[in-house]
């Protein structure tokens, strides 16, 4: 259990720096104009930061889940389309995605969960 929790928490804390470089320092210009262009403010609050610190520690149990019964690759793709691309399609959808960011976020955001569902693996006691 104490693999478990360890393991969840420091793919949290892996997901969660991730988010916050790539969204905060490499792609914020994309966000804030694209918000601007529709008359909006881009959303920047504190709390807004809480909610992703708290889908960031959600996403890796929801990896851990997968991976228990799924091989390494397969863990990946599932997560990857779980906790980006369905979310990718549902703000485009929406006209809030602005998709100048998809080239820089799909190889980032793919990173991002190979190395969660890594730690994920090695430290709950399943090998990658």
């Amino acid at each position: 259990m104490k693999k478990t929790i360890l393991s969840v928490f420091l793919a949290g804390l892996w997901i969660s720096l991730s988010e916050f470089v790539r969204n905060e320092f490499l792609l914020k210009p994309y966000w804030v104009d694209h918000y601007e262009g529709m008359g909006q403010v881009f959303p920047a609050e504190p709390v807004n930061g809480a909610i992703w610190g708290l889908r960031s520690f959600l996403f890796a149990w929801f990896i851990y889940l997968i991976q228990r019964r799924s091989g390494f690759a397969e863990t990946i793709l599932i997560s990857w389309l779980a906790g980006f691309v369905f979310m990718w399609l549902v703000i485009g959808n929406l006209g809030v995605l602005p998709f100048g960011i998809l080239p820089f976020a799909i190889p980032l955001s793919l990173l991002e969960v190979v190395v969660a569902a890594y730690i994920i693996r090695s430290l709950s006691g399943r090998k990658a």
